[in-house]
C-alpha cells in the first residue's frame, strides 16, 4: 500500500556561530522552522512564510548550488536536500513529509540576547558546540533531549555555509 506523502520546507536558520530550533509538541522533538507547502506556493515560499510564521524573522535563502545559466524560465532556488520523513498524527494517521531543506539567515531584525536575533519564547538558538557534543536541551514537559542527527548535521552544515566553509 502506498503512503500517503505531503510536500514541505524546512529552514535551517543560523546566524554567527549558532542554528535556531524549537520543541515541536506534535513530533515531540527539537526542531527547524518549517511546514506544509501550501496550493500555488513553491518551496522556497513555504520556507520563508513559515520562518517568519514561525519565527518572526523575515529569512534569505543560502543558494546550495549554483543555478544553470538559463534566462527564459523562472528557477527556484535548489533546495540543499529532499528528505523523506515518516510522520504521525491524530489527524493523518501514518504518512510521510517529502521536505525541500533549505540553509536560511535572517536578514533585518530586532537585536535580542548577545545580538542574536530576538525569537518568540519557545526557540532556543544552539551554538556550534552544543550541536557537535549533542548537547540536550530541556523539553517543556522537562525531559532532556538533543535535536535529532538530521537536524544537528544539517545545522553544522549550514553553519559551514555560512561561515564560508566547505561542507
Amino acid at each position: 500500500m502506498t503512503k500517503i506523502r505531503h510536500f514541505t520546507a524546512t529552514g535551517i536558520v543560523v546566524w554567527k556561530d549558532s542554528s535556531l530550533v524549537h520543541w515541536h509538541r506534535k513530533v515531540g522533538e527539537w526542531l527547524a522552522p518549517g511546514g506544509h507547502v501550501e496550493p500555488n506556493e513553491d518551496p522556497v515560499q513555504t520556507t520563508l512564510r513559515e520562518a517568519l510564521e514561525e519565527t518572526g524573522l523575515n529569512v534569505q535563502v543560502m543558494p546550495t548550488y549554483p543555478a544553470p545559466d538559463i534566462t527564459n524560465l523562472e528557477q527556484v532556488i535548489a533546495p540543499y536536500t529532499v528528505m523523506v520523513e515518516d510522520v504521525f498524527d491524530r489527524e493523518n494517521g501514518a504518512h510521510q513529509h517529502i521536505d525541500f531543506i533549505y540553509f536560511v539567515t535572517p536578514t533585518a531584525f530586532e537585536p535580542g540576547k548577545n545580538g542574536y536575533p530576538a525569537v518568540p519564547e519557545g526557540w532556543v538558538w544552539m551554538s556550534r558546540d552544543d550541536l557537535e557534543a549533542k548537547r540536550p536541551l530541556t523539553a517543556p514537559d522537562g525531559r532532556e533531549m538533543a535535536p535529532p542527527e538530521d537536524v544537528i548535521t544539517l545545522s553544522l552544515t549550514a553553519l559551514d555555509r555560512l561561515n564560508g566553509h566547505s561542507a
